[in-house]
């Protein structure tokens, strides 16, 4: 393993150049690991850890990671080994590891692919094992039992074709997470070619697109703006075959077959919609997610599309908003190529085992700041703004009842004042306002006469409205939370948050994604968030900004009385 890189000497670290280390990092048994911050080492020491553990505090000086058996399957699935994994902790840390922790990462990374599900020559699928005691295992599991058939041998049992990702599913909650190497249909051949005429892709979305096809089904985890469309059409360019693209809305559909008619052969006969609006079933097929779990008498009535072409590759956009009923269809699809794309792998409900077992462990992952670093995506200026409410504000706020608080505090009047103070500071730029909740929305929109996007806005107001403020006809829009995913808006320059859902920290990822469109003058983005201090909005807030601080972007903290001194530039 090569854990001899360095011994301990009173507690410090000495490498094997007898050098003391004074790293950013401290690891703790508990598996946590705390970050100092404001150390010189602090932003490559995120990045070196950030493929193996997941932030869970971020106060101002000390960032607290832990690692979790998925984190570390995730890596290991990604061609993180363990021993690369040790010799992060060992080189970043400040203090001695304990050897107990070390020994567990590498015994919790050795369990993902012991179990391996596979094609045998006569009994078809079948799930195999390099320890037959790990096998002996889970075969008793009342959960596993019916979902395989008889013995092959003693390492090696069959399984239903059927039940290939439901096994996936109980066996990563049995804590061994399988590897499917049991290999994918073609589906139905239709030519798909990319058309690189005044663009070519760029070295990330290659590799990505490389991880994802090598590894046969997977997710790619890229940055809002960073052209996770242009992965998935490479990786159709790869597959050659018949496609199904599952999106959020009709509008992410339409941007969408916009994208393919521009970067790939596709004609406009060869791209069909499945929405509210039109059920076209082409060779390639883009349906919402909201269409596809849409029951009727307790039945998903659109449920024929999955089985309507011999698909070849199925395609999640954005999908950390998976809905639980695709999840169940996705179970039945384990045969076909299936490709996740997102910029956060975090779900609010809990369910990235399930992201893991049945679209596929993450197979490429680009920080954030690299990105932006190559100058890909803008930089972005994150401001928190705090607001303290009025003395009857506050004696409002301390007799609502609990449900009724954070409602109270993210539509505050207090805040009103506040963005009409940012609209106007940012008069110049492309301005979106995005909320929560529809009153504060409409009442925003009228003070600053703005139109307002929201859910009953039909498709056509939407796109009419969102071109507008592309060729900058407009250049304020407020949005709800419609706009938070795959809406393309590049010259958008400035968000100014007023309310999110509770504490979602995707939310927050994916707002701050709808301003990172590099400018055309090189300027930076500007992401404020307007928060009530002393409520539950502001302790929302600082969980809401979690994932964002991993990817090393600093919130700077000031009072909505100071902003008259705010640079704006």
């Amino acid at each position: 393993m090569g854990w001899g890189l360095a011994m301990a000497v009173n507690g410090r670290l000495v490498t094997d150049n007898g050098r003391m280390t004074d790293g950013p990092l401290i690891v703790q048994s508990d598996k946590t690991l705390l970050l100092e911050v404001d150390h010189e080492q602090a932003s490559e020491c995120r990045r070196e850890i950030a493929p193996f553990a997941e932030l869970e505090r971020s106060p101002e000086h000390v960032h607290t990671y832990r690692l979790t058996p998925l984190g570390l399957w995730n890596a290991r699935a990604a061609g993180h080994d363990a021993e690369q994994v040790v010799d992060v902790l060992l080189r970043y840390s400040r203090y001695a590891v304990p050897h107990a922790l070390l020994v567990d990462v590498a015994d919790t990374m050795d369990r993902y692919g012991r179990l391996r599900l596979e094609k045998h020559p006569m009994h078809g699928l079948v799930l195999a094992t390099t320890d037959r005691a790990v096998l002996e295992e889970v075969i008793r599991s009342k959960k596993v039992a019916p979902l395989v058939g008889e013995r092959v041998d003693p390492d090696t049992i069959v399984v239903h074709p059927s039940e290939r990702g439901h096994l996936k599913q109980v066996l990563l909650k049995l804590g061994w997470p399988a590897e499917d190497m049991a290999g994918y249909v073609d589906g139905e051949a239709h030519p798909i070619g990319l058309v690189q005429d005044g663009w070519v892709m760029r070295p990330y979305q290659q590799e990505a697109m490389e991880g994802f096809w090598h590894g046969g089904s997977g997710v790619v985890v890229l940055p809002c703006g960073a052209g996770k469309t242009i992965v998935g059409a490479a990786a159709m360019a790869q597959a050659q075959a018949t496609t199904l693209i599952l999106v959020t809305n009709t509008v992410a559909a339409r941007q969408w077959r916009h994208e393919l008619l521009k970067r790939t052969t596709l004609t406009e006969d060869e791209i069909g919609e499945y929405s509210g609006a039109r059920k076209e079933v082409r060779p390639v097929t883009i349906a919402t997610y909201q269409v596809m779990t849409t029951r009727r008498k307790g039945v998903y009535t659109h449920l024929e599309l999955l089985d309507a072409k011999d698909w070849g590759l199925v395609v999640y956009d954005e999908v950390h908003l998976l809905p639980a009923p695709i999840f169940r269809m996705t179970a039945d699809l384990q045969a076909r190529r299936r490709l996740g794309l997102t910029a956060t792998l975090v779900r609010e409900d809990g369910r990235e085992g399930d992201v893991f077992s049945l679209i596929g462990p993450k197979r490429y992952d680009a920080p954030w700041k690299d990105i932006e670093a190559q100058g890909y995506i803008a930089p972005a200026d994150c401001v928190e703004v705090r607001v303290t409410l009025t003395e009857s504000e506050r004696l409002a706020y301390a007799v609502a009842e609990p449900e009724e608080r954070y409602r109270f505090a993210s539509t505050t009047a207090s805040k009103t004042r506040v963005v009409e103070a940012l609209v106007e500071r940012h008069r110049q730029d492309q301005t979106l306002v995005i909320g929560q909740y529809l009153d504060q929305l409409d009442d925003l929109g009228e003070r600053l006469g703005a139109p307002v996007i929201k859910g009953d806005t039909t498709v056509k107001e939407r796109e009419r409205l969102f071109q507008a403020f592309r060729i900058g006809e407009i250049s304020l829009l407020v949005v709800s939370k419609v706009a938070n995913f795959s809406i393309d808006l590049p010259e958008a320059a400035v968000a100014i948050q007023v309310s999110g859902t509770f504490g979602s920290r995707q939310e927050e990822a994916q707002r701050l994604g709808r301003i990172l469109r590099p400018k055309a003058d090189g300027r930076s983005a500007r992401f404020y968030a307007v928060t009530s201090r002393d409520t539950v909005d502001q302790d929302f807030a600082a969980h809401r900004q979690r994932f964002l601080a991993e990817q090393g972007y600093a919130y700077r903290i000031v009072d909505a009385d100071d902003l008259p001194s705010l640079d704006a530039s």
